[in-house]
């Protein structure tokens, strides 16, 4: 963390996804992960998963499932890979990611570029070595053996005549893969994809997604954008609830713009980073409201510190994650995430996060 200032001036030399690339090249390097030892403070249950600690890695970072291993030597208690669609797909065109540095921010239109399901589905299953019990003289079996709590994000591909099919066909692969699926019906970037919000189609999509899964027991979480009127907040609380889904996860992208200074923020896209952190706050608080603490809430968008991530816990959340902070802040955030948080907790009387959560609502 300390030594990011350092070396962010020559990432930021590079166009912003050619660096992520090579972030994610120098992240191969690394040797896999262990996920943060359960903090009895930090760590919490939620749809029937003990997460370590509250802080997640966003579905954006680790498309293709090629580093999730060694991310989570940073500290994160969760990573999600994706965004994925059944069939791989090139995004849209280039240039389509912008760092807004005087604002913190950033403005992406990737378009759900990804090698699609089947290729993720192969490295998160492969194993990390090969086991030999010479003593024995038996070979242990190769089996996957995930080194923490990681959730992948589905989404439908941009010329797809049936996008419900496209979510079905990503489960049907990455069932008894991941701990937690996401439906992700946020991205501005996919035309037409934030329509399945609406009650009728989001009513069909997660019937969908109840019956696919069957017995499986993989948790499944709904991704909502931020940019959602009250009628349609209302709905889509109704439906998740009847349908018996895992969580939601609030939200994504915003296609609003605030006030911003840098020179891109002209650019079309989803804006993240610090100045979403307003909207995306009231939008969970209309969360919270709507669904009355039934429902498990996901908090995303514009959390870059303890007390963000504190704020978003206390006003409903149980989980919260972050990514765009990580472009300006380095690697070591999760880490200084945790700990004030952890502060914080302590301050205020709380003996852990799930004492915390929906305090403020």
């Amino acid at each position: 963390m300390a030594l990011y200032p350092l070396f962010r001036p020559l990432a930021f030399a590079l166009d912003a996804e050619r660096a992520h690339r090579w972030t994610v090249g120098m992240l191969k390097r690394l040797p896999a992960g262990h996920p943060p030892r359960p903090d009895p403070v930090l760590a919490i249950d939620v749809a029937g998963i003990h997460f370590p600690n509250p802080v997640g890695l966003a579905a954006g970072f680790d498309k293709d499932a090629e580093v999730f291993r060694q991310l989570l030597r940073f500290g994160f208690g969760f990573v999600e890979i994706g965004t994925l669609t059944p069939r791989p797909q090139a995004g849209n065109p280039r240039p389509r990611l912008f760092r807004l540095v005087e604002d913190e921010a950033v403005i992406n239109r990737m378009g759900f570029n990804n090698q699609g399901v089947a290729a993720a589905r192969i490295r998160l299953t492969a194993p990390r070595r090969r086991l030999f019990e010479t003593v024995r003289g038996t070979i242990d079996k190769l089996q996957c053996r995930r080194p923490g709590i990681v959730g992948v994000n589905l989404g439908a591909n941009k010329d797809s005549l049936d996008r419900i099919a496209d979510y079905v066909a990503g489960m049907k692969v990455m069932l008894g893969v991941a701990n937690y699926l996401t439906i992700n019906i946020s991205s501005p970037n996919t035309p037409g994809l934030r329509g399945l919000q609406d009650k009728g189609a989001l009513d069909e999509l997660l019937a969908a997604a109840i019956e696919t899964r069957g017995r499986d027991r993989s948790s499944i979480f709904l991704k909502v954008a931020p940019d959602l009127e009250a009628r349609a907040i209302e709905d889509i609380a109704a439906v998740a609830l009847g349908r018996g889904i895992d969580g939601l996860i609030v939200g994504n992208t915003t296609t609003s713009r605030p006030p911003l200074r840098s020179r891109h923020r002209d650019q079309a896209g989803g804006l993240s980073g610090a100045p979403l952190k307003p909207l995306a706050l009231e939008r969970l608080r209309d969360f919270r409201k709507a669904t009355g603490g039934q429902l498990p809430l996901i908090a995303a968008g514009g959390i870059a510190s303890g007390m963000d991530a504190y704020e978003r816990i206390r006003a409903g959340a149980s989980l919260v994650q972050l990514y765009s902070a990580l472009v300006y802040r380095g690697p070591g955030l999760a880490k200084a995430v945790n700990k004030e948080l952890k502060r914080l907790l302590a301050q205020d009387g709380f003996a852990n996060v799930a004492e915390a959560v929906g305090t403020a609502a």
